[in-house]
């Protein structure tokens, strides 16, 4: 069987609504659609880190129950577990205050079995993070190495605006190992400074990988390829929290692929009507989880 391997943040997210605590909820980025895709049955492996303390407990107990591998988890004994206060406002998006203390050696873990047409999945601020970039690079070479098919999310934040010049180098090299780039609207006027999204394609990514799939919120998705653009409708719904969409549109274009057995050789040959059954993936994934307060989708009945 088929695997996905993440590597990312795991962080205790505190949700607000109307400046009152409403919810406590494992989070981050990779995370969130990793749980996702344990919920759908698939094999997935987390690359991570925590404190051994009573928030890091409580993550990798959910972890466990939702059938995600802890193995690859480093539980660092100095320092504690990263928490975030997510203030929702009237439109249900969220905005982040971080609280973290991390030990000075990070990410002490193996490297974990990885197999030709398994996924790997990296994004956001930790991929780019100097202090863990040596060995998020190497995680890197070794999926290549081993013909994964891998996706990257530069999920870069506003808050990270300001240093896009000083992380290019490392945003570069990550488009050079990817199969499959995908970001929001969002992602890449905070790298780029643009909101031409042809003009990122061509300019930006094109160069390094072909196959680039964003996501504009209500306004749907697009996929754009050397050969051709597609766009997706966004389904009218009224969101409940936007936590976590763009993380379960890239858990469902995940299980598109293993779903279809679209393996790495087959990547430049899909037809408009292959990305069409993936895509659509991603969008009823991120639907449903913009109509609950979780991260991720609700649990199956396996």
């Amino acid at each position: 069987m088929r695997k996905i391997i993440g590597i990312g943040e795991t962080i205790l997210d505190i949700v607000f609504k109307d400046n009152k605590p409403y919810a406590a909820i494992p989070g981050g980025s990779v995370f969130n659609g990793l749980v996702s895709l344990g919920r759908l049955g698939q094999e997935v492996l987390f690359i991570s880190e925590i404190g051994n303390d009573r928030v890091g407990d409580m993550i990798q107990s959910f972890m466990e129950e939702n059938h995600i591998s802890t193995q690859y988890v480093d539980r660092f004994p100095d320092g504690k577990s990263p928490i975030s206060l997510a203030f929702l406002d009237e439109h249900q998006n969220a905005n982040y205050v971080f609280y973290k203390d991390y030990p000075k050696q990070r990410l002490e873990v193996p490297l974990p079995p990885i197999e030709e047409d398994d996924i790997f999945i990296f994004g956001s601020y930790y991929s780019l993070n100097p202090v863990l970039r040596k060995r998020v690079r190497e995680f890197l070479e070794y999926a290549k190495e081993r013909n994964a098919i891998i996706y990257y999310d530069p999920n870069f934040r506003k808050a990270h605006a300001h240093e896009a010049i000083h992380v290019m180098p490392s945003v570069l090299e990550n488009f050079e190992f990817s199969d499959i780039i995908r970001g929001s609207d969002e992602d890449f006027l905070n790298l780029f400074g643009e909101t031409d999204l042809d003009n990122v394609y061509r300019e930006h990514i094109q160069f390094y990988c072909n196959i680039f799939l964003t996501t504009r919120g209500a306004d749907g998705a697009d996929l754009r390829t050397k050969d051709w653009m597609l766009h997706f409708d966004a389904p009218s719904v009224q969101p409940v929290s936007t936590i976590g969409a763009g993380d379960n549109f890239n858990a469902g274009i995940l299980y598109g692929l293993l779903k279809y057995d679209i393996r790495k050789k087959d990547l430049p040959h899909l037809t408009r009507e292959d990305w069409e059954k993936v895509v659509r993936c991603g969008i009823e994934l991120s639907t449903e989880v913009c109509q609950s307060y979780d991260n991720y989708i609700a649990k199956r009945n396996q």
